[in-house]
């Protein structure tokens, strides 16, 4: 006789905008591990669409203080726009639910200490979701660094140039501090420079320009950084809304070699090159081992969480590594908008920067004033 096997995890997805769709279908590629149990939306008619498109038998309420109150949940999505996810994210954690929220996951430091203190407090999970560090190719980097396999890292480039369109700020929240916490640097390029910092480890310092170039946004349409690491490591960040050529772009120089990667929204071990130094060509079937084709995604990051939730440890990434990749956004504006470097752990109270990303101190006039 063969024990029985575990019983799926139940998820609940709050909020059924367009990226709710894409931890739905990672939930769903993943089962029988995991399944979708319920959908909260404050539109309960586009809930109930939502639900019937990926899970028809899951539950369906109009907020999540009553789906948390009619069912037995594992694991909360929260997938609401960005000023929303720190109070949704204590009222799981507090009814002891772990939470997955999308990024950004908090609109200041302030607010992520405070979802740090509650996960301490109640001993429950607060991740982040931070897909690029779950590819194969990220995860095989790490691993090879970890090892000692390339020597030092010396020089990093990572670049989010993205484009969009005037009409993308029409939804309401989008381009707005108060309601998005800043432009590409918190919204879009954070995917790309948390994969940095998770491969280049703690960063010492930075100096920053940033800039509304083209769109109309009160928030930075362009940000740019050159940061040195602990390591000793230099490496340059941009963040671009503006670029009609998209790219997603990470290079890591080694000591012994190159390791790079080009995509826009996902990679697979296709979209990497390694570059060996003279010397140290062997190291490419290193590199080359355990190909993968699957593409770098919300499911690699939820099936990561049904491990270790499984195992009984700590899923990544949790609240307080998430806030490492927060702290460097508010160090970015402060340096932009100060026009001086800012070392990593400086935004303390009474700074203006560790309870909004723009510290009052935007250079530019808000947008209802150039209109």
């Amino acid at each position: 006789m063969t024990d029985a096997a575990p019983r799926p995890l139940r998820a609940a997805i709050v909020g059924t905008g367009g990226i709710a769709h894409a931890h739905a279908q990672a939930i769903a590629d993943l089962a029988p591990r995991i399944e979708l149990a319920a959908v909260a939306d404050v539109d309960i008619e586009r809930a109930r669409a939502f639900a019937d498109g990926f899970a028809p038998a899951a539950a369906v309420h109009p907020s999540l203080s009553l789906l948390l109150a009619a069912e037995q949940i594992d694991l909360v999505h929260i997938c609401t726009p960005p000023q929303t996810h720190v109070p949704l994210a204590i009222e799981s954690l507090r009814a002891g639910v772990p939470v997955l929220v999308e990024k950004p996951t908090a609109l200041s430091l302030t607010e992520m200490d405070r979802l740090v203190a509650v996960s301490r407090e109640t001993g429950v999970p607060a991740l982040t979701v931070f897909q690029h560090r779950f590819g194969h190719g990220a995860q095989r980097l790490i691993r090879l660094l970890r090892d000692g396999v390339l020597g030092r890292s010396l020089v990093a480039t990572c670049e989010t140039l993205w484009y969009r369109p005037a009409e993308y700020f029409d939804v309401p929240w989008r381009g707005r501090w108060e309601v998005e916490g800043g432009g590409p640097t918190m919204g879009h390029g954070i995917h790309q420079f948390d994969l940095l910092l998770a491969v280049l480890g703690p960063w010492r310092r930075l100096s920053a320009f940033a800039a509304r170039q083209a769109l109309p946004t009160d928030t930075e349409d362009v940000s740019m950084a050159v940061v040195e690491f602990e390591s000793g490591a230099l490496a340059t960040v941009v963040n671009s809304l503006v670029s009609p050529r998209e790219s997603s772009r990470l290079r890591f120089d080694f000591e012994r070699a190159t390791v790079e990667v080009e995509h826009l929204y996902g990679y697979s071990d296709a979209d990497w090159a390694f570059t060996p130094a003279k010397g140290h060509e062997h190291l490419s079937a290193e590199w080359a081992a355990d190909a993968s084709d699957e593409v770098s995604s919300h499911r690699l990051q939820i099936s990561a969480i049904i491990d270790a939730l499984a195992a009984g440890t700590e899923p990544a990434v949790g609240a307080e590594e998430a806030r490492r990749t927060l702290e460097f956004a508010a160090a970015t504006y402060a340096s932009a908008f100060r026009g001086v470097p800012v070392s990593a752990g400086d935004i303390v109270d009474p700074d203006p920067f560790l309870t909004s990303m723009d510290g009052g101190a935007v250079p530019w006039p808000p947008l209802k004033e150039v209109l």
